[in-house]
């Protein structure tokens, strides 16, 4: 079953760091709402679930940072003859800093904005037995001490239809 997990996330980060993903949903979204966004990269976007004490003092987090991970799985069996057929459950949490109180939430909300834009954009098959069909639930967490003053995070909960043998 972890397979089935890997494959969900592995799918989504290469959703997020196309050529069509976040770093230009980031670029399109600073432009229309004429505002400084800092770019996303390729390498902030990081397939694991870690706290973000425990990131920023391990790995020097560059931020935005981007964390997808698979939060759970639940094989329904809804297809007869296949191992696995249900629901994985990915969440892509989104965490932005800011030197400033009032600057913090305002960015969260449009990278927040960006990621649910490549996912709006990319309803479907994501590989053979693999597929969103669509929707999101965003989570706001609180401002708090972190990063390179304050820190926000929001999380962005999905679910991808699976099907493998």
């Amino acid at each position: 079953m972890a397979a089935v997990g890997n494959k969900a996330v592995s799918k989504a980060v290469e959703k997020l760091t196309a050529t069509e993903g976040l770093a230009s949903s980031v670029a399109a979204i600073a432009e229309r709402e004429q505002l400084e966004l800092s770019a996303i990269s390729a390498s902030q976007v990081v397939a694991q679930n870690v706290a973000f004490e425990l990131a920023e003092k391990t790995a020097g987090v560059k931020y935005p940072a981007v964390y997808v991970y698979c939060e759970g799985l639940a094989n329904l069996l809804k297809e007869k003859f296949r191992t696995f057929s249900g629901k994985v459950y990915m969440a892509v949490e989104v965490r932005a800093s800011h030197d400033r109180l009032e600057g913090v939430g305002a960015s969260t909300q449009y990278y927040v904005e960006a990621v649910t834009e490549v996912l709006d954009n990319n309803r479907g098959e994501w590989s053979p037995g693999v597929y969103y069909t669509g929707g999101y639930k965003v989570e706001f967490g609180p401002i708090r001490h972190g990063g390179k003053n304050f820190l926000q995070a929001a999380k962005v909960r999905f679910e991808l239809e699976v099907s493998m043998n």
